[in-house]
This record gives structure tokens, C-alpha cells and sequence, in this order.
């Protein structure tokens, strides 16, 4: 952001007083936009402005509250021209139609939510209860309900429940009323309640439940053992996939999917253990032609204490160098 600056000590004081709100608003792009990538770009751009205007900064408000103020704003402006990022069960119902592979949405077709790494986000030594609150903050349900509400409600939302500033705070932020901010608020939470009327308790990606699921998961593939993830999911659980329009709901349904379309033979997976958006996940590998093991993206799991209920994978090779992972695996 500031390699083509010169220090000077005006510089050296911004850093100093900036730099330390980096993944915090990172996370709050993120939650605004649904994308790492795209919330990676506005943090640079947010940053970008405030050395703009740094030296007009009289320090009537926080700087803290300054940098929000301006990375929400450019936010907001980014969202204006942009569909909003979506996982397939945002489409429609659960497919129950006749037995036959998912179909990919032709590009273009839906914008896509991302998986947010945790490493990007967790602070190197921090308060262990604020660490948590940031994790649920960030679950992948959640995100994918914030994004249908309205760009502004979605703000007030945040800035409100999730970042704790008064009403009087967000209203500056927003530049708009106090009064504007509670109706909005109102609505917000009227809306997320239809969206996500009983979030899940989630255990935490350091649980030992939790890895012990994502294990079962990994050697369910690594093995191409069916009878694996059926002691993995839970009756109800979910399967969906990006960029597939259709989406399984029920376990029998999942592993009978997954069993006929995707599973293969041993050896055609290979998963490695991560985290994102506070939950369990894994970067995925899967073997070419020519034997070689390449990207195949991430999955994400909603772990609970009877097992998992959502299974969520990201089909982007990308994905995998955004968890800091190679693009082909050495033998």
C-alpha cells in the first residue's frame, strides 16, 4: 500500500496509528462484500484513502472510527454496480429431481461467495473470548445471509452488533441520522431472522470434536469410503457446492451424490486441514491424467457436537494459493 511512498515522519505516525486495525477491517470488508480477494482490494483502497486525507484529520472522532467511516463508504460504493455473492442454497430449495450429476452455472450466471482464511485474520496473540466472537461473527451462514440484506441495512447491522458502535457513532459513519440507524437496524435484524431463524451452535476449528470430524471427512475421500461420511453427517445435513446450481439436503442424499459423481477410487483426493471463517475446512487436491495431484479448491464444514450439518465446497483452484497452499502437490 505505501511501498511507493516516501517515509517521512508524517508516514511513520500513520502506520504507527493504522496499521494495527488491518485485520479487523479486512474482516469487515469481507463481511460487507463476501470476498476475500475483493475485500483484500477494498482494505488497500481504504487505506490508500485515509493517507490522502491524514493530513485534514483533526481527531474530533477516533481513529479508529475514522478508518471505519471510510472502509465502509468505500464499500458501499463498490457494492452499487454488483450482484450479490450467493451459495447455491441462496437460489433455490434442495434438488429432488431425477439421479443425475449437479450441472455447472455457466460463468456469469451467480456471483459467488468465497471462504474467508483464518490466518488472515487471527490476531498473532489476542484475548481468547474476542477470538471467538470474531470467528461466529465471520461463520459462513451468516455471511451468506448479510449479503441479501441491502448494502445499508448490511452496514448497520455490522457497525452496530457486530462492531458494538453506538448509534450515534454509525450514524456519523454513515453520515446520516441516528433515527435512520435504528429503523435500519430494525429491518436488518427483521430480515437476517427470516434468512437464519435458528443459527447453529458451532464448534470451534480447535475442538477436538471438530478435528476429529474433519478428519473423518479427509480419509472419507482419501479412502473414497462412503460409509465413512455417513458416520460423519448428520441425518439432516446439507451438500452444496459452487458453481453448481443444485444442492443436497438429507444425509442419504449427500453421500448417495457424493458416492456416485464424486468419490472415485483411492488415491483421486488428497485434503489438508485449515481453517476458514472460524470453522473447520480443508484445501483439496485432486489427481490429473497424468497422476499428478493439483488444486481442486476448499471445503468448509459446520461442525457440531452430533456431527456435521453443512458441507460447503469452493470448486476454485484458486482458492487454494489464497489458504497459502501450492497449485500442485509434491509426491
Amino acid at each position: 500500500m505505501t511501498a511507493h511512498l516516501r517515509t517521512t515522519p508524517t508516514h511513520d505516525r500513520f502506520t504507527a496509528e493504522t496499521e494495527r486495525f488491518r485485520r479487523e477491517l479486512l474482516a469487515h470488508c469481507y463481511r460487507m462484500v463476501g470476498s476475500a480477494h475483493d475485500a483484500e482490494d477494498l482494505v488497500q483502497e481504504t487505506y490508500l484513502r485515509a493517507w490522502r486525507s491524514y493530513s485534514a484529520f483533526e481527531g474530533r472522532a477516533s481513529i479508529r472510527s475514522w478508518l471505519y467511516k471510510i472502509a465502509t463508504n468505500v464499500c458501499l460504493t463498490a457494492l452499487e454496480p454488483r450482484p450479490i455473492r450467493v451459495l447455491p442454497s441462496g437460489l433455490a430449495g434442495p434438488y429432488d429431481g431425477p439421479d443425475r450429476p449437479p450441472s455447472p452455472l455457466a460463468p456469469g450466471e451467480a456471483s459467488w461467495l468465497e471462504p474467508l482464511p483464518d490466518a488472515w485474520i487471527a490476531p498473532p496473540a489476542g484475548d481468547p473470548a474476542a477470538v471467538v466472537v470474531e470467528r461466529e461473527s465471520l461463520r459462513l451462514a451468516l455471511i451468506a445471509s448479510l449479503q441479501h440484506l441491502p448494502a445499508r441495512q448490511r452496514a448497520i447491522l455490522i457497525l452496530r452488533e457486530v462492531l458494538a458502535f453506538s448509534a450515534a457513532e454509525t450514524a456519523e459513519i454513515l453520515e446520516t441520522t441516528t433515527a435512520a440507524v435504528k429503523s435500519g437496524l430494525q429491518r436488518a435484524r427483521a430480515r437476517l431472522g427470516e434468512l437464519d431463524p435458528k443459527p447453529e451452535r458451532l464448534l470451534e476449528p480447535t475442538d477436538q470434536r471438530a478435528r476429529a470430524l474433519l478428519d473423518g471427512y479427509i480419509a472419507a475421500f482419501e479412502h473414497s469410503d462412503a460409509g465413512l461420511l455417513e458416520q460423519v453427517l448428520r441425518t439432516d445435513a446439507t451438500l452444496e457446492a459452487t458453481p453448481f446450481r443444485e444442492w443436497q439436503a438429507g444425509r442419504a442424499r449427500c453421500v448417495h451424490m457424493l458416492d456416485a459423481y464424486v468419490l472415485g477410487t483411492p488415491g483421486d483426493w488428497r485434503m489438508i486441514a485449515t481453517a476458514a471463517n472460524g470453522q473447520p475446512a480443508a484445501v483439496v487436491y485432486h489427481r490429473d491424467a497424468y497422476g499428478a495431484l493439483r488444486a481442486a479448491g476448499v471445503v468448509v464444514l459446520a461442525s457440531t457436537a452430533t456431527g456435521v450439518s453443512r458441507v460447503i465446497k469452493f470448486h476454485d483452484p484458486a482458492l487454494v494459493a489464497t489458504f497459502g497452499f501450492p497449485d500442485v502437490l509434491a509426491p
